[in-house]
């Protein structure tokens, strides 16, 4: 839940163990404050990803060439296997952590294969057999909400 406290400091968000703190000046518009919010899901699925990745990385034998985290409407993540790009939704970093690595492990496997045939299966069974209830997890939830009360 997100809790909304007004004072005379610099703006920041920080997390508790059951609120999310968003600190703005007085008066602040909701455009920034929705601006520091996504700033801060952005660098949360950057700080996960970068745990995830040098494992991953090493175990698929891949290295994509940029991987970037933006604000996506109707998708997890996304890669382009010629350029060797990843993208990650910033909504990964409202999901747990599971979720985030099935997705980052997806993408990679994409730098190997780039359609969703029997080869590409067999690699995410091989290296994460439990991609099944991680997806199936996510596609149950929505991509994102857009609803602000703030």
């Amino acid at each position: 839940m997100l809790k909304v406290i007004e004072a005379d400091a610099a703006a920041t968000v920080t997390l508790t163990h059951r609120h999310i703190v968003l600190t703005v000046r007085p008066g602040a518009e909701r455009a920034a404050k929705q601006a520091l919010i996504a700033r801060w899901y952005r660098q949360q699925v950057h700080l996960a990803m970068f745990e995830l990745l040098p494992t991953w990385q090493s175990r698929l034998r891949v290295k994509p060439d940029g991987i970037f985290v933006r604000h996506m409407k109707t998708k997890w993540g996304s890669c382009n296997p010629r350029r060797r790009f990843i993208h990650l939704n910033t909504e990964l970093a409202k999901k747990p952590r599971e979720c985030l690595e099935y997705i980052v492990v997806h993408e990679l496997t994409h730098l190997r294969v780039p359609k969703h045939g029997e080869q590409f299966i067999s690699l995410m069974n091989r290296h994460l057999p439990n991609w099944r209830m991680s997806r199936a997890a996510l596609n149950e939830l929505p991509v994102r909400h857009e609803e602000w009360a703030c």
